[in-house]
């Protein structure tokens, strides 16, 4: 399949975690492309208004720890999202990022966007519900670089 998501078995992850799932050379720049898990595949998921909104501020705010920033996305699955960057390959550097702009969610008071004129569904947000998926996230900060049920086994995450 041509999709990466498609070829990694979902069954042999534990989440939360933050991977690296893809590079992307050009001519002049590097997209790193990473998978942001927050809910165990096909076990649980985020609920659409609370994922919509954490999508808004994480967009927004993580903007404001780095200028490499191309697009914070939700997975359709409703377990995660893909975080791109331009020209920026430190794993540890993008932890960090994810773990500010959640902070900022945290103390956030209101979701940036979320009206008729810059949201596309306005009337779908829950700026609560997203404090508390950011809130569990973080609580698990130290677990986000293990991905898979058995870190010795390579093999073990390949269809």
């Amino acid at each position: 399949m041509n999709v990466e998501s498609f070829n990694f078995n979902h069954t042999k992850v534990i989440a939360p975690y933050v991977r690296l799932v893809g590079v992307t050379q050009g001519e002049k720049d590097t997209v790193h492309k990473y998978d942001i898990r927050f809910c165990q595949p096909n076990k649980e998921h985020m609920p659409m208004p609370a994922l919509h909104s954490l999508e808004h501020m994480i967009a927004e705010f993580s903007r404001n720890h780095t200028d490499c920033v191309l697009d914070f996305g939700p997975m359709g699955c409703q377990t995660g999202f893909y975080f791109s960057l331009l020209n920026h390959s430190d794993y540890e550097e993008v932890l960090t990022i994810v773990e500010k702009a959640l902070n900022d969610v945290l103390v956030a008071t209101e979701v940036p966007a979320c009206n008729e004129l810059q949201c596309g569904w306005a009337a779908s947000h829950d700026l609560e519900g997203a404090k508390v998926i950011a809130r569990d996230m973080l609580a698990k900060r130290d677990e986000w670089p293990t991905v898979f049920v058995d870190e010795k086994d390579p093999d073990n995450w390949l269809s």
